[in-house]
Order: C-alpha cells, then sequence, then structure tokens
C-alpha cells in the first residue's frame, strides 16, 4: 500500500529546490526528511493495461525482464486445476512475505524509524520503502553504537620540532599539485577533542546543526544496526533484516549515493567530488583523497584505498632499483664470460640430443641468444635485488603500520573494539531447519545452536574438495608438461628449418600462455568453489564467513598461479637422469631439460606472461570490458536509441536507479588480487627484477578503476568500522617471510651465481671465470645409448661424433666410476645449501633489525593520544567544577530567600544549629 503521511497543502507549500530534491529520491515526500536507507520487495500487482504500459517501457533492462517473466509464469491461465492450485500457493506465499513485511515495519517504526512506500515508481514490480532516522534515534543509537563525535573543544596539532614542520612545509609546497582538491585532504593545526556520543553529555558537542552533525555516512550505518537488531517474532520463527533478504521477503537493502555526478541535476555533493577528485583517469598522478573517501564509504573502505596507495608508492623505488638492475644487466652482457664462451663458434662443442631419435646432436654455440638473455636476470645485481627486496617488503609493513595509527588518531579510533556481529540470515536459516526438525518449543528453540557434528559433513566435504582442487591444479600442470614433450619431439621432426631452430622458444611462450588461461579459468572456478564450501560451513557471523573464504580463497588461488612457477624453479631439469639413463615418463616421454643457461629465463617468461596477463585480462578485460559489454548488449536490445534510454534514467528517483546498481559482494577480491600481486613481486623477484615495475603500471591504473566502480557501478556500501586490514596483515607478513626462503633457492639452485663463485675460487687456475662453461659439461660416449634412443641423423653436423657433452657434474666415460656424481657436485651443492641458510639468516635477521627500530606508533601521533587523554580530563573536570559552582550559588541563593522570606526557626532549632557550627 502506498502511504502518504502529508496533505497536498503540505506539498504544495514546498519550495522549488526542496521539490527538486524530493523528485530525486533523496526525500520524502515532504521534502524535509531524507531517506537514510531503502528498502525493496517485489510487488504482485494485477494484469493490466496499467501493468502491461509500465513493462514496456522497462524491456531493456535484464532484472526487470525477468521479474515480469516469473509474474506471468505465476498468473494462472485458463482453468487447469494444476495451475489454480500452483496459483493458490504463490499467493498464499506472497501473503506470508506481505505479513511478515507489514510486522517487521511495524516493529521499525516501534523503534523510532519513520516509513514511507513507494509502489507507484516507474520500476515495474519492485516497490520500496523508504527509511528516515529522526534525531532522537540516531542519538540513541549513536550512544548505543559508542560512536565517537567531535566536540566543541579543539586544540593545536603541532606537527613536531620546529625544524620537521619547515621540512613538512617545505614538501607540502613541492607536492602541492599531486594533492586533490578537496577539503578533507588540507592539513588543519587544529583538531576537536572527540568524545563518545552521550545523550546526557549533548552540551559537549556543537549540535547547532544537527542535519550535518550525523553525515550520511553515518546516518546509514545507524538505521542498519537498527535494521539487524530488529526481529520478526509473530512467525512461527524469529528472522531479522538478513534472515528476510535470505527468504526473498525484501528483495535488496541499501544506502542512497548521495546524488548524480554528471548531468543537469548533478549538484554539488561528495560522490560528485570523489569522481571528479579520484575515480578519473586524468587525475592518476595525484594522491588519493583518503579522508573524503573514509567520509563517504566509512573506515573499512577507506582502510583499503590507504593500503593500496601505500603499496603503490612503495613500488616506485622497487621499480626504480629493478630497472637499475635489469640495465646492469644489459651493460654487462657483452662482459660476461661464460656468455662469450657459449658464443664462442672456434669453441665447437657438441651437445648430446634433448630428445630421443627425432632430435640430433648439437653446437652449444646455437644456444648464444640464450644464455645472453639468461645473464639479464642472472647476474650479481639480482642478489643485491633480492637483499633489498626482503627490507623493501620489511619497510612497507612497517610504513603500513605508522600509517595505519596515525588514520585511527585522525580518524578517532583509538581505543575502537570490533563488537560480536549478528548472527546471518544462512546460520539463521539452518537453526530453523534444525528446529523444526526436532520440533522444539520456543524456549529451547533460542537456545539452539549449531554443534561441530552438525558441520562434520561440511569440514569433511571442504577438506575432500580442497585436496581435489589442488590435485586438478597438479594435474593440470603435469598436462602442460607433457604438452611441452610431445610437442618438442613434434617440432623437432619438422622439415622446415626455421621451425627447428625455434623450437625452445615456441615451446615456452606456447605453454606459458596455456598456463595462462588455465589460471585465468581456475581463478573463477575456485573463487566459486571457495564460496560454496564456505556457504556448507555456515559461519555464525559474517567476520567469520569472510574469513573463512579469505583463507579457502587464498591457498586455492595462491596454489594455482604459483605452482607453475615452482615446477619450473625447483623442479624442471632435475629429475632429468643422464644421456643413456634417462628418466621417463609413461616410458616414451623424456623428462623436460633446462636450456645451458638454466631455467631462469624460462622462470622469468613464465613470471612475466602470467603476471602481466593476470593483470591485463583480469583487471582491464574483466573490471573494464565486461561491464561495458554489457552495457552496449543492453542497448542493442533496447527498441530506443542511446539518448531515449539516458532520457528514461534521467526521469528515475535516486533510490530506483541505486537500486539497479550491482550489490557489493565485499573488498576480498580486490584484496586478493593485490595480494597475488605481492606474491608475483617478492617471491620470485631474483629471476624477474622488472616484477615491481609492471605492479606499480598497474596499481597507477587499479587505483583509478576501483575508485571508478566504487563510485559509479556499485550501490553505497554501508559503512563499516575498521582500525586495522584484518587478516591480511597476517598473509602479507607470511608471504615476506616465504619470499625471503624462495628468493634464497631460486639463486642457489635455480641460477648458476652459487656455481661461479665456486668455480672461481675453488677450480679456476687464475682466479677469473675463464673455463667455467668446460667445467660444468660432462662427457658421454654415445656407443653407450640405450637401444632406440640414438639419432636418427648422427651425422647431422657434417662430422662423426665420438664424445657429446651434456651439463652435469659427473665423472667421464673413461674414469673407473663412469657417470657417477663427481665431487665437483658435491662441492657445488654443499655451497648451495651454506648460501641459503646464510642469506636466510642474514635476511631475516636485516628485517628483524628493521621492525625493531622502527616503532609502530609515531612520535607526534603518541604525543597527540596523550595530550587528548588530559585535554578530555581537565574539560571533565573544568564541567564538575562548574556544576558545582551552580550547585553552590543555588544553595546559597535558596539560604537567602529562606532567611528573608522563608519561616521563622524554633528557637531551640537555632540554639542547635550553634552548637553544632562549634
Amino acid at each position: 500500500m502506498l502511504v502518504h503521511p502529508y496533505t497536498p497543502q503540505q506539498l504544495n507549500s514546498l519550495t522549488p529546490e526542496e521539490t527538486t530534491q524530493c523528485q530525486h529520491g533523496l526525500y520524502f515526500q515532504d521534502g524535509e526528511r531524507r531517506v537514510d536507507y531503502v528498502l525493496t520487495y517485489q510487488v504482485k500487482k494485477p494484469s493490466g493495461s496499467r501493468v502491461r504500459r509500465q513493462s514496456s517501457r522497462f524491456t531493456d533492462n535484464a532484472l526487470t525482464r525477468s521479474l515480469r517473466h516469473n509474474r506471468t509464469q505465476a498468473r494462472p491461465t485458463g482453468h487447469d486445476p494444476e495451475l489454480s492450485l500452483q496459483a493458490v500457493s504463490t499467493d498464499h506465499h506472497e501473503d506470508d512475505k506481505c505479513f511478515r513485511r507489514e510486522e517487521f515495519e511495524g516493529n521499525l517504526r516501534e523503534m523510532g524509524l519513520e516509513l514511507e512506500k513507494d509502489e507507484d515508481a516507474k520500476t515495474p514490480g519492485v516497490g520500496f520503502v523508504k527509511i528516515h532516522a529522526p534525531w532522537n534515534v540516531l542519538c540513541r543509537e549513536a550512544e548505543f553504537m559508542k560512536l565517537k563525535m567531535p566536540t566543541k573543544k579543539v586544540y593545536e596539532v603541532k606537527q613536531g620540532s620546529s625544524v620537521m614542520e619547515k621540512i613538512n612545509s617545505f614538501i607540502s609546497k613541492v607536492t602541492d599539485p599531486l594533492h586533490p582538491n578537496v577539503e578533507e585532504n588540507r592539513v588543519e593545526n587544529v583538531k576537536h577533542l572527540s568524545y563518545p556520543f552521550s545523550r546526557e553529555k549533548q552540551h559537549l558537542f556543537d549540535l547547532s546543526d544537527r542535519e550535518s552533525f550525523f553525515d550520511s555516512k553515518t546516518r546509514s550505518s545507524i538505521v542498519f544496526e537498527v535494521l539487524k537488531r530488529t526481529k520478526c517474532t509473530k512467525s512461527q520463527f524469529s528472522m531479522g533484516i538478513t534472515s528476510l533478504l535470505g527468504s526473498g521477503v525484501y528483495l535488496a537493502a541499501y544506502p542512497l549515493h548521495d546524488g548524480d555526478i554528471d548531468g543537469e541535476n548533478a549538484e554539488p555533493n561528495d560522490r560528485k567530488l570523489l569522481y571528479e577528485e579520484w575515480a578519473s583517469y586524468s587525475v592518476f598522478y595525484k594522491y588519493q583523497p583518503i579522508g573524503l573517501i573514509r567520509k563517504y564509504f566509512g573506515e573499512k573502505i577507506g582502510l583499503y584505498f590507504a593500503w593500496l596507495g601505500i603499496y603503490t608508492q612503495m613500488l616506485i623505488p622497487a621499480s626504480i632499483v629493478g630497472v637499475i638492475v635489469f640495465l646492469y644487466g644489459c651493460v654487462t652482457v657483452d662482459d660476461d664470460i661464460p656468455s662469450m664462451e657459449i658464443c664462442d663458434r672456434r669453441r665447437n662443442i657438441t651437445m648430446c640430443p634433448l630428445c630421443d631419435r627425432v632430435c640430433s646432436y648439437w653446437t652449444l654455440s646455437s644456444a648464444c641468444g640464450t644464455a645472453r638473455a639468461s645473464h639479464l636476470f642472472d647476474n650479481p645485481a639480482t642478489v643485491f635485488f633480492s637483499i633489498y627486496m626482503a627490507l623493501w617488503a620489511a619497510f612497507f609493513m612497517e610504513h603500513w603500520k605508522r600509517r595505519q595509527m596515525r588514520l585511527n588518531y585522525e580518524w578517532d579510533l583509538t581505543g575502537f573494539e570490533e563488537e560480536e556481529d549478528h548472527p546471518r540470515a544462512e546460520y539463521e536459516f539452518k537453526l530453523m531447519q534444525k528446529s523444526l526438525k526436532k520440533e522444539l518449543n520456543a524456549h529451547k528453540r533460542e537456545k539452539e545452536k549449531l554443534t561441530c557434528r552438525d558441520r562434520c559433513p561440511a569440514y569433511l566435504t571442504n577438506i575432500v574438495m580442497m585436496l581435489l582442487m589442488i590435485g586438478v591444479t597438479f594435474a593440470i600442470v603435469f598436462g602442460v608438461i607433457l604438452y611441452r614433450i610431445s610437442t618438442k619431439a613434434a617440432l623437432h621432426m619438422s622439415s622446415n628449418p626455421t621451425t627447428r631452430s625455434n623450437v625452445r622458444l615456441t615451446v615456452k611462450t606456447t605453454a606459458a600462455i596455456i598456463n595462462l588461461v588455465v589460471i585465468l579459468i581456475l581463478d573463477e572456478v575456485y573463487g566459486t568453489v571457495a564460496r560454496w564450501l564456505t556457504v556448507l560451513e555456515v559461519p555464525k557471523t559474517d567476520k567469520s564467513f569472510e574469513e573463512r573464504l579469505i583463507f579457502k580463497t587464498f591457498i586455492l588461488k595462491f596454489v594455482n598461479a604459483f605452482t607453475p612457477i615452482i615446477y619450473i624453479a625447483f623442479f624442471r631439469g632435475r629429475l632429468v637422469g643422464r644421456p643413456g639413463s634417462y628418466l621417463y615418463v609413461f616410458e616414451s616421454y623424456r623428462m623436460e631439460e633446462c636450456a645451458h643457461g638454466g631455467c631462469l629465463m624460462e622462470l622469468c617468461i613464465q613470471l612475466s606472461i602470467t603476471m602481466l596477463g593476470k593483470q591485463l585480462i583480469q583487471n582491464n578485460l574483466f573490471e573494464i570490458g565486461i561491464p561495458k559489454l554489457k552495457k552496449l548488449i543492453r542497448y542493442i536490445k533496447s527498441k530506443r536509441s542511446a539518448f531515449q534510454e539516458e532520457e528514461r534514467e534521467k526521469k528515475l528517483q535516486r533510490y530506483e536507479t541505486d537500486y539497479f546498481l550491482e550489490p557489493f559482494a565485499g573488498l576480498t577480491p580486490e584484496y586478493m588480487e593485490m595480494i597475488i600481486q605481492f606474491g608475483f613481486v617478492t617471491l620470485f623477484v631474483a629471476s624477474f627484477p622488472l616484477a615491481p615495475l609492471f605492479a606499480l603500471l598497474n596499481n597507477i591504473i587499479e587505483i583509478r578503476l576501483d575508485g571508478k566502480k566504487f563510485v559509479t557501478e556499485l550501490r553505497r556500501p554501508v559503512a563499516a568500522r575498521a582500525k586495522d586490514i584484518g587478516i591480511w596483515y597476517n598473509i602479507l607478513r607470511g608471504v615476506a617471510k616465504i619470499a625471503v626462503i624462495v628468493n634464497a633457492f631460486v639463486i642457489s639452485f635455480t641460477s648458476d651465481f652459487v656455481p661461479r663463485l665456486v668455480y672461481q675460487y675453488m677450480y679456476s687456475s687464475d682466479g677469473s671465470m675463464h673455463g667455467f662453461v668446460n667445467h660444468t659439461l660432462s662427457y658421454f660416449n654415445v656407443s653407450h645409448f640405450q637401444n632406440g634412443t640414438a639419432p636418427m641423423e648422427p651425422d647431422h653436423l657434417g662430422f662423426h661424433v665420438d664424445m657429446c657433452r651434456y651439463k652435469d657434474y659427473r665423472e667421464p666415460p673413461w674414469s673407473p666410476m663412469a657417470y657417477t656424481v663427481s665431487k665437483e657436485f658435491w662441492s657445488v651443492l654443499a655451497a648451495r645449501l651454506a648460501f641459503v641458510i646464510v642469506f636466510q639468516n642474514i635476511v631475516m635477521l636485516m628485517s628483524d633489525v628493521v621492525d625493531w627500530l622502527i616503532p609502530d606508533i609515531p612520535k607526534d601521533i603518541s604525543l597527540q593520544i596523550h595530550k587528548e587523554k588530559i585535554l578530555m580530563v581537565d574539560l571533565f573536570m573544568k564541567e564538575e567544577q562548574g556544576k558545582l559552582h551552580d550547585l553552590d550559588n543555588m544553595v546559597a541563593g535558596g539560604e537567602k530567600n529562606n532567611f528573608a522570606h522563608g519561616p521563622q526557626l524554633h528557637p531551640r532549632a537555632i540554639s542547635h544549629t550553634q552548637s553544632n557550627s562549634f
């Protein structure tokens, strides 16, 4: 039913400005009470020309079509008894929903909220309940929620010593063009003293403008808290807003955006300011307006974008150093002695075949290009860069902790503790099912809860499915290995000499692309599987649900992204065997070997293609292309032109426009994307020093892309308070610790850094690298090939081959212990393990020193927090003194009045009083 709480005379008395605001849907029909929250529900209207006329105006919207389709299916036709019975059942179900809505809305009114319905909106089949929180409700709930609000008391914020003030002032002037043009970003020397709101102490707060004292973000969060606390109790089971949304009683619940961002009706508002100063690619070089983001979206989202901004800023020095390391490799490639020896055609070193039968002997000089390219990433500078990135990660974590504490102070979050959240809809529904089975009475049903026994099937399903998904990842990696092996053999059989000469490059690149496509597909599959498994567990609260979902998603996506890379870095080329005794897969496929320059180049190719592909495809195509494609399809299917579509959207109320936006799905996908990127930047940075640069370029776009998505494409999220980024910080620390170990093993076992040091200081006659290549190659007598494995064209090089070489530390065929590992192998292995231990302990010690040296709380913030406590004590002391002074004045005034006009005391009473005075 449509509720009009105001008469036509009252509506006609509105000013033109108020009428305009009312028409835009931001206010009630009176034009004064602001809409703080909106509930939507499905409206079943009788068929008629009016409904058909409204429906025809919205044929271009998929959601509206589906609603209309469902409504048409539910309408009985003819006299079919089954359809009539179905219609009666549907009507009963709709009546039950209507009964629950009426009870719930009645309870909301009892809680003090004011409601206004609109079933005649331009959106067919959808009704809207607009909710307004009056002043007394806002004050009551703010006190319950312990919201810190600014008092009248202001104090000066000192930046530190005079020298620091001058430095900060100079930096502020230099970076002024980089700051967004918003009020919240301007540094102020004074700050309002904040205190948890109390109705008894309203005199402490500046309530001159009650309309702006609680901003729209705070008002919507207060209403949401009331919605979560209000229950339907007259039905068989107690249901809150989450259960009502889950059971379809309401379709959606959301706060409104502040207004339009463009067009004729776009008045100045925070959303429009965010769109211009944050969500635009033209301001990519500017800092983010973190204060305005927090003001509009709340602390939780504000902390995410603050963390993303700090991470992106910290990538700048890492990118510069990475580029320098890469350029160092480019400059020194012509002076690298091992590369020169490989490229020297005069040495004429004959290498053993890379595969059985179809592959022939080849000269080492043909691997010249691979060897030179490997030097770009396998040089002494990469060791320095690995140490630098480990310290960089430690600095980044400490810098973020300090920034987080500063934001906690600025946003009045010091002392904030999260309270236990309300149960989720699925949890309440599961309890309802359990109670229904046991047929418990109402008193016992309230004490019912889900036990481990209830969740045991879900836990077993989780374990089995997680192991199955990880097994799928391993199986796909193994499949790609088989692809590389078989493709290499097939290409070697080609009659085209160009194809045979580019076998390695072709196989590496195509395999990396296949891995990328599989990773992208499995990412989407694993995200869905992780959510399904978390839903099976039925966590009680949203926080518990989020943490469990994060854990599962991170495990699956981390394994999916890094399993192919880990295989190339640590396993490829180590399970090969030797000529005459190779290791085979399925008795026909020989295991892969690394190129003579090592597997580091192949690792770099896999890393670069995977990282760039994920960033370009997932971030750009999925987040930019798909929404635009949906919009294009909507325009194509519509019978109207794009101009008519825009005109229709202009006529919609604000709450209708926001209804068609995408619901906010949480920050987990955004954090997960950045955590995986952080893994690419830190875990294998020794093999790909350009990773920080590509991450930096991606994040510059990502910030503006996310900003545009939050401002224009998503419904406004309910503001949530948070003092940190939660479990993500622990994941970051874990990845940073693992990165030290991984880089130690990459440098030691994947690159030739340690073997070169061993040769230079133990085996070289002159202390140089001359002869290193020959030292790493072993001999093999071609007459010792197994039957059926020798090359079909042994004279491919134009001469007869008796001995071929292969990369390994083994005894020659003329040795009494032919083909066994040599003492050089054990020397190199010992040096590799020693390097891992020394590198890991030194870098972790340095990281701990950085952690110890940098305090978590900036000194000036610590002083300001202490100063706030003192000022708060002084404020209350003065208040108490003022009350005592007023009380004394009242007592003194009362005594004078009693003495002048009151009844005379009895003489005995006077004498008693005088005796007591002595």
